[in-house]
């Protein structure tokens, strides 16, 4: 049996005004989506989520689900890596498979006159993945350029110690693709053993925007998903952020310093985790006007941009920014950083502040459902995020709804001064490791 809860959502932009019905589908064999029935194009778009990503990896299997994803695509069935993308490519569909920290990701696109076939071939994918010899040593190789660049890039060398810093025992502290030797160790087991604990039906979260109905979408679920394993790998604990403040330098040859820095953050299922981004952005949303976009680029000229996020992930939460500027400017940056941070926590933000806020974020939140694979992406994250399906009506009301006060009350709770940590990546001048 099928059932559906119908909401309609309105989403206010200017000039024009938008509808949506949004549908909770639960198929016969008991697996649910979020539906948006838009039958204007013959078309369809479908997002999939199976919960956990690679943060399912053992230490010793680092890197194991970002390698399996990746070989999702290179065969399945009785078709080898080119007889799959020929398929795929005669039926007009496009699949794409990845994997980050929190989530094995599926996006699926496919026309209606094909989607039975479409389907069947994303089914095979999912369910009956080759991974054969050539195909794995293939990916792999691209994993450990992949892995070769990162080591070279500033960037990349600053996340990869920050996430350390702050989840040294957990495996958000770890990089998802893996390490070199500890992809290049990777068996084909270990491939097949990443398959079978990320991919399963107790994770998986599906949200389909197109030319399809409820009727139609129940069954089509249990064809795609229903011969995956009922259950797979346990989720990982959620962990608190371990940052106690300081400074870390990881010398690197360059004219300039690429610089992380955080703490803590708020989680996304905490009741303040609106408020939070709304502080967050006055602080460090990177626009113009921002806090340390004013005082880091347009006051002081010290770097082209400068942003700072409540990054609140499935099992923990830190905010987190990032800044490059030179190497003689390094130390500078971050006095002024530390400053703002400092000053937000004792004093707040303005109410003018919070007004221009309010009208980005309300502004700026309609224009995001732009198409189909648009709001599909954003309803599987919603539902990723515990959110209701009605969460698009009443979000702007709630962003209405926060006070000077409240903001005020979670900025003192969201940055903490005593525990913001830097890494630098680079070689800063008259800047040591405190």
């Amino acid at each position: 049996m099928i059932r559906a809860l119908v909401l309609l959502v309105l989403l206010v932009a200017t000039p024009a005004r938008a509808a949506l019905t949004i549908e909770t589908v639960t198929s016969p064999g008991g697996i649910t989506a979020w539906l948006v029935e838009a039958r204007g194009i013959p078309f369809v778009a479908m997002e999939i989520r199976f919960r956990g990503g690679t943060s399912l990896d053992a230490p010793a299997v680092q890197g194991a689900t970002n390698l399996m994803a990746a070989l999702l695509e290179e065969g399945a069935g009785d078709r080898d890596a080119t007889g799959f993308a020929a398929a795929r490519e005669d039926l007009a569909a496009s699949f794409g498979f990845d994997a980050g920290r929190d989530a094995v990701s599926v996006s699926a696109r496919f026309l209606t006159e094909n989607r039975d076939a479409a389907v069947e071939l994303l089914r095979q994918a999912l369910v009956l993945p080759r991974f054969d010899p050539e195909a794995i040593e293939r990916v792999r190789g691209q994993v450990l350029s992949g892995l070769r660049q990162d080591a070279r890039r500033p960037q990349a060398i600053a996340g990869d110690r920050f996430a350390a810093l702050a989840f040294p025992d957990h495996p958000y502290g770890r990089n998802g693709s893996g390490t070199p030797d500890s992809v290049a160790a990777l068996t084909r087991d270990d491939i097949i053993a990443a398959h079978r604990g990320a991919l399963a039906r107790d994770r998986v979260v599906v949200a389909v925007v197109g030319d399809i109905g409820a009727a139609e979408l129940g069954p089509l679920l249990d064809r795609l998903l229903g011969d995956l394993p009922a259950e797979g790998a346990p989720l990982p604990p959620v962990a608190q952020a371990a940052l106690e403040g300081g400074i870390v330098v990881e010398p690197f040859p360059g004219p300039q310093s690429v610089i992380v820095f955080g703490h803590a953050g708020i989680p996304r299922d905490d009741p303040d985790a609106l408020t939070a981004a709304l502080v967050a952005e006055v602080v460090g949303g990177g626009r113009f006007g921002t806090r340390l976009t004013t005082e880091v680029r347009e006051k002081r000229g010290l770097t082209y941009g400068i942003y700072a996020a409540n990054a609140a992930g499935e099992y923990g939460a830190t905010v987190t920014g990032r800044v490059s500027t030179a190497n003689a400017t390094a130390a500078e940056t971050i006095a002024v950083i530390r400053a703002e941070w400092g000053r937000i926590a004792r004093e707040g933000i303005t109410q003018e502040e919070l007004d221009a806020t309010k009208t980005w974020m309300t502004g700026s939140y309609p224009l995001r459902f732009d198409g189909n694979a648009r709001i599909a992406e954003i309803l599987v994250g919603m539902r990723m995020q515990g959110l209701p399906p009605d969460y698009p009506l009443t979000r702007n009301d709630r962003v209405r709804a926060i006070t000077l006060a409240d903001a005020n009350r979670v900025a003192a709770r969201l940055f903490d001064p005593a525990r913001l940590t830097f890494v630098v990546v680079g070689q800063p001048e008259g800047l040591e490791g405190q």
